[in-house]
């Protein structure tokens, strides 16, 4: 039986690998994808949804457009990261499938009540607005939802936006904090297992040699990605955060990890958005995520390219 999901998106060039991922897996039923202000502001993330699956020429997945803005906080985004459309480096054509009608949060509500309990798994790839809004409108979902698996937060790798502060979960801290409150399962990919995720040169070639459209332009994507990181890191090619999600749910084999309790820091100005993991246990509180601590990054970017062949 496929695992039904809800991608929850900034695109952004990770978000859109991770959305090609999906799509190219028999295991998964993408219901829809749901787009959130984040990489770059929502009308961008929503034209860069829809360029995705038209690329992968899957026109019958619905887009609904979200949040386009924090809960509280001003919006910060991250074209310095993805460029001033957050999908730069390949020149791909402009959507001409429509948005679909609706609001993102009534969206996800809808599906999650209208389907049995326990059988709708909810992928958030950037700031978590749109799933805090969703929780705080319709609270029964909570416990209608299989499980929430995000990319976001750091443990030992501190932050990649302040020094204790991943990007996600910088840009909505307050969402953050409320999902990790909500008791609904969580599965989370911290910087310090997508910083595993390297795109060397060996890796990007692996895409352009597919010799397909699709190989070719996730290749350039990586390509555009990882220039910031490179500079930024001082190591051969960027991390590949948000595939590790789908990956997980295709072959947690590949990853590592613990359940740890998780609290998202949304008060002080210093480490506002850091998440705060008791990796260790110390605190005594219960667990209410597994994080995700390594990966077998060879076998994950075997799996991307083996699925994207025959996109």
């Amino acid at each position: 039986m496929k695992q039904a999901i809800i991608i929850d998106t900034d695109p952004g060039q990770d978000d859109a690998i991770a959305i090609l991922l999906a799509l190219a897996s028999p295991e998964l039923d993408v219901l829809g994808l749901t787009t959130v202000a984040g990489n770059v502001p929502l009308a961008l993330t929503s034209r860069n949804a829809r360029i995705v699956l038209e690329l992968a020429d899957r026109r019958d997945i619905p887009v609904y457009a979200g949040a386009d803005r924090p809960l509280v906080r001003a919006l910060v985004t991250a074209e310095f990261v993805h460029g001033k459309t957050g999908l730069d480096g390949p020149l791909l054509p402009e959507p001409t499938m429509l948005l679909a009608d609706g609001h993102a949060v009534d969206f996800i509500i809808k599906t999650v009540m209208e389907r049995e309990p326990g059988t709708v798994t909810l992928c958030p790839l950037g700031p978590l607005t749109n799933i805090a809004l969703a929780l705080a409108k319709e609270p029964q979902i909570a416990a209608r939802i299989q499980q929430i698996v995000l990319m976001g937060g750091g443990c030992f790798e501190g932050g990649n936006i302040t020094p204790a502060a991943e990007f996600n979960f910088y840009v909505d801290p307050q969402a953050a904090a409320q999902v990790f409150l909500s008791g609904v399962p969580i599965t989370m990919a911290p910087l310090d297992v997508t910083h595993q995720a390297l795109t060397t040169r060996k890796r990007v070639a692996s895409l352009r040699d597919l010799g397909t459209p699709i190989g070719e332009t996730v290749a350039q994507w990586m390509e555009f990605f990882e220039r910031f990181d490179e500079q930024k890191y001082g190591q051969e090619g960027g991390p590949l955060h948000d595939p590790c999600v789908i990956a997980w749910l295709l072959k947690p084999e590949l990853f590592n990890g613990r359940h740890c309790h998780v609290a998202i820091e949304a008060q002080s100005e210093l480490t506002m958005g850091m998440s705060v993991v008791d990796w260790w246990g110390v605190t005594g509180k219960p667990a209410n995520a597994f994080v995700l601590g390594g990966l077998d990054a060879d076998g994950f970017y075997a799996l991307i390219a083996d699925r994207l062949r025959d996109l």
